[in-house]
């Protein structure tokens, strides 16, 4: 029998789906606006493709879904959790105070309650403070109205024993119904930085659980008991607990699906991708098929994080950007967004966009009306697109030497076939939906970032014991046991900390648990 599977990505202007079958065969598409509520525009998705393929629904063993969700919630500071964020570290860390470099209307969106108390570890796992119970349990009390928690401390990357105590004693004074993220699961070494992931994560828990009732709900009523899975942003999937439980990892997962798309779709392993959406362009790069992780800080919602994130540049252009003419002919960053039928000049709106441009210059035939514009600001406009991918191609680029470019994305008509530092231009079969192949042929993965201390074990023993957990994390994120093989280790000597200590990062990925 045949497995049928559904991948669905729900962008800021369309919500794409596919239906593929075991031999990644894609069988149907379609491209629907983006609904207000989300759900609904699933729903519509999903009948399409069901219809169009021919699959029932009793035959549907996998439905994927990448998510805006928690992207969305971050930037409109809108349905988090309160937050009792909780440093474990003091007195050494108390000259900065958590959520300090944070906007103050995120801060106080989750409430603005901080707390440093005793405790944390030196980089080697020496005890740099002893807990104290007390102290923790009457803090714990004073956080009595927060519905979430987040406990960050002091190189737990390295030892999480102190985050371990913490959550036993936030259960022990509250219960089991308050969800508690810990810095060790989710970010790497940086305290501050691993903090803000952390406490985002633990504002972030309503808005996943929400998106996942949504998800559940969707598939219920049209009667699809299907394997249900969340794309992740380093292009892999995790299961609906997993992602509830760590709903941070879906950020950005709409253009890691893309990346995946794009190299599958194209059979190029290692070159960059230009994603041209309704809103945005995103140029990412793809390494060995995987998108290339970025190796800096990255900011979301105008907060400093350090866990995994692919490495994207987004620039404002898309399908839906408006074109303003008045002096020098510039495309976006304002976009009309899902309301691109109802606005642009080719469906009788009044809103010049760049989609207008295509259909007037005959390259796209799409909606009721020719827009009238000229020749000269077609070319000016299509220039500035032009200049502005070279730039951040290039940007993106590692060395000077000309690297394969593939062009993905509904708005894709906007980009030329021909790009100053590109050695070919792909444009592939069924690229206006490389976001949903990205998430429906996704595997489950999962990994660990942390130091050790070689003075206590052998580098064969840290490595393995980073190999292991990475497993681990895989597997507890819905990965078939039999399949998951580690597919990337990395290892950087710490020569400016004492006690050869090594930092070792580590991913695993296997196919889905059936």
């Amino acid at each position: 029998m045949t497995d049928y599977r559904i991948g669905i990505d729900v962008g800021g202007t369309n919500t794409d789906a596919v239906v593929m079958n075991s031999d990644d065969d894609l069988l149907a598409k379609t491209k629907t606006p983006t609904t207000e509520d989300i759900t609904t525009g699933i729903l519509n998705a999903l009948d399409v493709v069901l219809d169009d393929s021919g699959v029932s629904e009793e035959e549907l063993e996998y439905v994927m879904l990448g998510t805006t969700h928690a992207t969305n919630a971050i930037t409109e500071r809108r349905g988090l959790n309160e937050v009792g964020v909780i440093r474990i570290g003091a007195p050494a860390t108390q000259s900065i105070r958590p959520l300090l470099e944070w906007p103050d209307d995120l801060a106080d969106a989750i409430g603005n309650n901080v707390a440093i108390l005793d405790g944390g570890h030196e980089f080697d796992g020496r005890t740099l403070n002893n807990i104290d119970e007390e102290e923790i349990r009457e803090q714990v009390r004073e956080f009595a109205d927060v519905d979430a928690f987040a406990v960050t401390s002091v190189f737990s990357p390295v030892r999480d024993d102190h985050e371990k105590r913490v959550t036993e004693i936030i259960r022990e004074e509250i219960g089991d119904d308050v969800p508690i993220s810990v810095s060790n699961e989710i970010g790497s070494v940086g305290l501050l930085e691993r903090e803000n992931a952390t406490a985002l994560n633990a504002a972030l828990t309503n808005v996943a659980e929400e998106a996942a009732t949504a998800f559940v709900d969707a598939m219920d009523e049209r009667g699809i008991d299907a394997n249900l899975y969340f794309g992740q942003n380093d292009g892999t999937l995790m299961s609906v607990d997993y992602a509830i439980r760590y709903p941070i990892f879906t950020v950005a997962s709409g253009p890691s699906n893309s990346v995946r798309g794009a190299a599958y779709l194209s059979e190029v392993e290692n070159g960059i991708i230009v994603d041209v959406g309704g809103t945005t362009t995103d140029v990412g790069a793809v390494t060995e098929g995987f998108p290339r992780e970025s190796s800096v800080a990255v900011e979301i919602g105008e907060v400093k994080t350090n866990f995994r994130m692919p490495d994207i540049i987004a620039i404002g252009i898309g399908g839906g950007s408006i074109v303003d003419t008045e002096g020098e002919v510039t495309v976006g960053p304002q976009s009309v967004g899902y309301k691109l039928t109802e606005k642009a000049k080719c469906f009788g709106g009044d809103v010049l966009t760049a989609t207008d441009l295509e259909v007037a210059a005959g390259t796209i035939d799409i909606g009721p009306e020719t827009p009238d514009v000229d020749q000269s600001t077609v070319e000016a406009a299509r220039e500035y697109v032009r200049e502005r991918v070279e730039r951040e191609v290039d940007r993106m680029k590692t060395s000077a030497e000309p690297v394969p470019v593939v062009i993905v994305g509904g708005g894709s008509i906007l980009v030329p076939d021909e790009i100053e530092g590109a050695s070919e231009v792909y444009k592939p079969d069924h690229y206006e939906v490389a976001n949903a192949v990205g998430v429906a042929i996704a595997q489950v993965s999962g990994e660990v970032d942390r130091i050790y201390s070689l003075d206590e074990m052998s580098r064969e023993e840290a490595i393995q014991s980073a190999k292991d957990e990475a497993t681990d994390n895989a597997l507890a994120a819905g990965a078939d046991e039999d399949s998951v093989d580690i597919v990337d280790v990395e290892e950087v000597p710490l020569s400016y900390l004492p006690g050869n200590a090594v930092r070792i990062k580590v991913k695993a990925a296997g196919a889905l648990d059936h």
